[in-house]
């Protein structure tokens, strides 16, 4: 399936976007976002890019979007945006910054990264393919207790021991080694299944989440996006599970308004201190029109917070 931009006319409209604006896509995934934002801008604009996945960053429409000045796309991390921000002398100057999270269609398609349990591919899961452990190599080290707690905090699977149990059952006997194999162990463990859902749907989401540290990473760019906006600039996050939403939701929230230090009581006015962002609106959705041609969509939330 070709990627399609989730929430892109949602996307442009909540940026407010400005022609010599300074804007920040942090997953520049297959560029769709990328172009549609560099279409708004004018000479004077920039737009800054990453991505964690090689194989976006040596995409056909990365390379094309290179010859563009306008445009820098870099290779890594979420974690890294104040450095890559400061590093292009930035910081404090971003305009609007989008964080499109989860996966993307070109990696789920491409079996070899074992992103998905219907195809069948190497147990990898890795977003950044060049570091880190795989999959197979996280779950033939990982111990019982950690892997029981990785499901049922990162998956939400009430099955978590019998999962656990199982594949530590099976490993061993000898490694798991791809997707179809670990699909249908999970299969097999979970006594009953849930209408319109794959058995293996909540594991996959908790490892893979395990593996590329996905939700302390989000954290972490939430944190260092209050650092670069400029005033007035705006942060989109669109989310596609209840655990980044949550994130997201919550770190709205307490960067608005006043903050305090909840280990002080009495709360005194001193010890209070005025939060860094406002909620923009309430959470979007997908368009009925959308979802009728990206079924991917349906599970997107978008949260929009503005720089005070």
């Amino acid at each position: 399936m070709e990627h399609q931009p989730v929430m892109l006319a949602e996307c442009l409209q909540q940026l407010a976007i400005k022609t010599d604006g300074v804007y920040l896509d942090c997953t520049f995934g297959r560029g769709g976002h990328s172009l549609e934002i560099l279409k708004q801008l004018g000479e004077k604009g920039k737009l800054l890019a990453f991505d964690r996945d090689n194989d976006a960053i040596h995409s056909e429409r990365a390379l094309a979007l290179s010859k563009d000045m306008r445009f820098t796309l870099t290779h890594c991390w979420f974690s890294r945006m104040a450095e890559v921000v400061e590093s292009q002398g930035l910081s404090g100057q971003i305009d609007g910054i989008l964080m499109d999270l989860g996966v993307s269609s070109p990696q789920l398609d491409t079996p070899e990264r074992g992103f998905s349990f219907l195809r069948n591919g190497n147990l990898d899961m890795r977003m950044d393919s060049s570091t880190g452990l795989s999959a197979q190599d996280w779950l033939s080290s990982v111990d019982e207790k950690t892997l029981i707690k990785v499901l049922f905090d990162y998956g939400e699977e009430r099955f978590a021991k019998r999962i656990a149990a199982a594949v530590v059952a099976r490993r061993a006997i000898a490694p798991i080694t791809s997707t179809i194999e670990l699909a249908k162990l999970v299969e097999d463990a979970v006594p009953f299944k849930e209408k319109h859902k794959h058995p293996a749907t909540r594991t996959f989401q908790a490892i893979r989440i395990a593996v590329n540290q996905e939700l302390d990473e989000l954290t972490a760019a939430l944190q260092q996006a209050v650092q670069v906006l400029k005033p007035q600039g705006r942060l989109v996050v669109i989310s596609f599970h209840s655990l980044e939403d949550r994130i997201v939701k919550r770190f709205i929230r307490d960067e608005s308004g006043n903050k305090f230090d909840a280990g002080k009581l009495p709360i005194k006015e001193s010890d209070m201190v005025k939060g860094s962002l406002k909620k923009v609106g309430k959470a979007l959705k997908a368009s009925p029109d959308e979802l009728a041609t990206n079924i991917r969509a349906r599970s997107a939330v978008m949260r929009i917070a503005e720089r005070i």
